[in-house]
């Protein structure tokens, strides 16, 4: 089962993070998970950068410090080394067409999380996706801590800030459930939708970068706006 804490109502991730002021702004949030991008992506860091964000996390003024999850896409071991040797992740997400025999790897490998992430075509919808899609989780379910559902992007696979279809949840949250493994939602979230589909479909956690910006930058009012609208759900 995952070791995952249970957050009440759902856990927040404000992802792709890039500068230490803004999250120095947001110490005094409930945030449970700040995501830092080391894939191709505008919001793409360094490991360094991504080691001064973590000293910060150290600061907060909140229960328990945020987990530092960093952003992958078809990563290799070697890449996953040198990252982890300089950021010290707590969370591997992994964002690409990576295996479940690679997923075991990663988590034989190091004391980190595990989230595997499966990303939708905007407009796809139908059972029959989805069933083949489930079939094929099955080989992950004792590799991964979480799953995140996403939006499919065709330049950079996720971070498309738009939403897929969430009638398609359900069948996943129902396999995530039955393993003990916590669900995650992002793609297109914000302040003014993000309550609906928490009261909607009640996943672990959501996940969100562009609809916390402005002009492509982190706006604190947004993130405050949608860190309280999650936990108030």
């Amino acid at each position: 089962m995952s070791e995952l804490r249970n957050p009440l109502p759902a856990a927040v991730k404000i992802c792709g993070l890039q500068d230490v002021e803004v999250l120095k702004s947001m110490i005094n949030l409930p945030v449970d998970y700040i995501g830092v991008v080391f894939a191709k992506s505008r919001r793409r860091i360094e490991p360094e950068q991504a080691a001064a964000l973590r000293t910060v996390l150290f600061e907060w003024s909140t229960y328990d410090r945020p987990k530092l999850a960093g952003v992958f896409v078809n990563p290799t071991l070697e890449e996953l080394e040198h990252i982890m040797d300089i950021a010290q992740l707590d969370v591997i997400q992994l964002h690409g067409q990576e295996t479940a025999e690679f997923c075991q790897q990663v988590k034989q490998r190091w004391n980190a999380a595990v989230f595997k992430v499966f990303s939708f075509p905007k407009d796809e919808t139908g059972p029959e996706a989805d069933d083949a899609a489930i079939r094929a989780l099955d080989t992950y379910d004792k590799y991964v801590d979480a799953i995140l559902l996403d939006t499919h992007d065709p330049l950079y696979g996720g971070g498309s800030g738009k939403t897929f279809a969430w009638e398609r949840i359900p069948a996943y949250a129902e396999w995530a459930k039955s393993r003990e493994i916590a669900l995650f939602v992002a793609g297109g979230l914000q302040p003014d939708n993000v309550q609906q589909l928490i009261q909607t479909y009640t996943p672990f956690g959501v996940d969100v970068s562009s609809g916390v910006e402005t002009e492509g930058v982190k706006d604190i009012a947004k993130i405050t706006a949608f860190v309280e609208r999650v936990k108030q759900a």
